[in-house]
């Protein structure tokens, strides 16, 4: 099916226009919040493209995978715009939401979803997902040139080589700013704001300035300092906006939510940041060298429940500063093992089931399972299945361990799977710990089985 044919059966479902509150995506999903859901999992399972369905709250999730599901959304909307109205109130069941249609519906739906701890996920998503392709641009591009110059030393000092690595680290050297910018966004302040406070707390000048005693430490606290210091910015700018005069909010608000920030930031924020940055960092690395197998062994077994319960977002920023600290990543290495245990489980319920259905669901989500997008695997496949995803889990547990062991460490965001091989430190080991969860995951769903469907039937566990 063409991505319009694709748009066209799942509007056919979901609809009309009316039922629809809200359409968006995400990398691999259309989220659509709709009036009532009128349509069944397995109807929307059945449509050819669709490679899972999640369901949180009202929210209906669509997996499609990435590439499509931007093209899909589009003509999604598209057929929205052209469809008419049709002149009628679609009705609601008063036992869900307990509210009338419209407008209040649709807030009903955003408070029950609108729980702290998912709304601080969902920030952070918004603050870093924009610079995904940046990660993993400069990430890939760090890793290939790493293995160009351990092959021949000599080309580091090639102009053209040199050109090619600040492309490289561009992201990671402008990330305070980035972070910045996008955290204002989100907080409701002034995007350039954003902006300037993360180059306050970044500025080489800081190291010229003594205060209680010791000099400042430029950068100290990396994003997580760049953070708390925006969030205070952006309430300090809304705050004056209330209170100064309209022909002086222009000038007047700039200067002052600059001014007091700067202070605020550099004598309490970012040596709070720089404490909790420096927390993060050792916990994270003692973790790793300490527990060594064992840790990676509990961490890749339980990220797959994480991505999907949604509360994987959490570890963002915490990648990234260890980044900005390190240079890489070493718990990025054992959390994309989960994508490894999910590609094995998938191959192991491929030969094993008798179900041209589930054949053809593997069989498609599986080049970009092996590319590290691992949801339509898990929509699709193993989790439906039941046994197949905790088989994957095992899968990921077992590559953990390995890149525990080995301490591998990648130096890009955004990639999993076999491409981040190339931005891993320890290409041989990396590797390896990938080949383990394959077939970690393979022998674990081989063992553990699972009720095959019959053809015509939707897996269910």
């Amino acid at each position: 099916m063409t991505n319009k044919e694709i748009a066209s059966a799942i509007y056919q479902l979901v609809g009309p226009k009316e039922n629809i509150l809200d359409v968006q995506n995400c990398m691999t999903r259309l989220r659509l919040q709709l009036v009532n859901k009128q349509c069944t999992d397995e109807q929307l399972k059945k449509i050819d493209g669709v490679k899972g369905i999640n369901n949180e709250g009202p929210e209906v999730q669509i997996v499609l995978g990435p590439g499509v599901v931007r093209a899909v959304t589009e003509e999604f909307l598209n057929i929205m715009e052209e469809k008419p109205a049709i002149g009628k109130t679609v009705s609601i069941d008063p036992t869900t939401y307990g509210v009338g249609d419209g407008q209040a519906l649709h807030a009903s739906i955003k408070a029950k979803n609108a729980t702290p701890f998912k709304l601080a996920l969902k920030k952070i998503a918004n603050i870093f997902m924009p610079l995904v392709p940046g990660f993993i641009g400069c990430g890939l591009l760090t890793g290939l040139l790493n293995i160009i110059i351990k092959i021949d030393p000599a080309l580091a000092q090639n102009a053209i080589i040199q050109m090619l690595a600040i492309a490289g680290n561009a992201v990671f050297w402008g990330m305070n700013l980035f972070v910045g910018i996008n955290t204002a966004k989100e907080f409701g302040g002034s995007p350039i704001i954003g902006g300037v406070m993360g180059v306050v707390v970044t500025h080489p000048g800081l190291s010229n300035i003594t205060l209680f005693g010791g000099k400042l430490l430029p950068g100290r606290g990396g994003i997580i300092a760049v953070i708390l210091v925006v969030i205070f910015a952006s309430y300090l700018e809304k705050k004056l906006h209330k209170f100064v005069p309209v022909m002086l909010d222009l000038f007047l608000t700039p200067f002052l939510t600059i001014g007091i920030s700067a202070l605020i930031a550099l004598c309490v924020l970012q040596p709070v940041g720089g404490v909790i940055s420096e927390q993060i960092g050792f916990l994270a690395t003692t973790a790793v060298e300490k527990g060594g197998a064992f840790t990676g062994f509990i961490l890749g077994g339980i990220w797959l429940p994480m991505v999907m319960l949604g509360i994987h977002q959490g570890m963002t920023p915490i990648h990234a500063e260890l980044l900005s600290r390190y240079g890489v990543t070493i718990l990025l290495p054992i959390l994309a093992m989960a994508g490894g245990g999910q590609v094995g489980a998938a191959v192991a319920v491929f030969f094993k089931t008798r179900n041209p259905q589930v054949k053809k669901t593997v069989a498609s989500a599986l080049p970009v399972g092996i590319m590290g997008v691992g949801e339509p695997l898990i929509y699709g496949v193993t989790l439906p299945l039941g046994k197949p995803f905790i088989g994957a889990c095992i899968g990921g547990a077992l590559g953990g361990a390995v890149q525990a062991y080995g301490v591998v460490g990648a130096s890009g965001l955004g990639l999993s799977g076999l491409p981040l091989a190339a931005s891993a430190n320890n290409i041989p080991v990396y590797l390896m710990g990938l080949v383990v969860s394959y077939v970690g995951g393979f022998i674990a769903t081989w063992l553990l089985g699972f009720d095959d469907p019959k053809e015509g039937e939707e897996a269910n566990a």
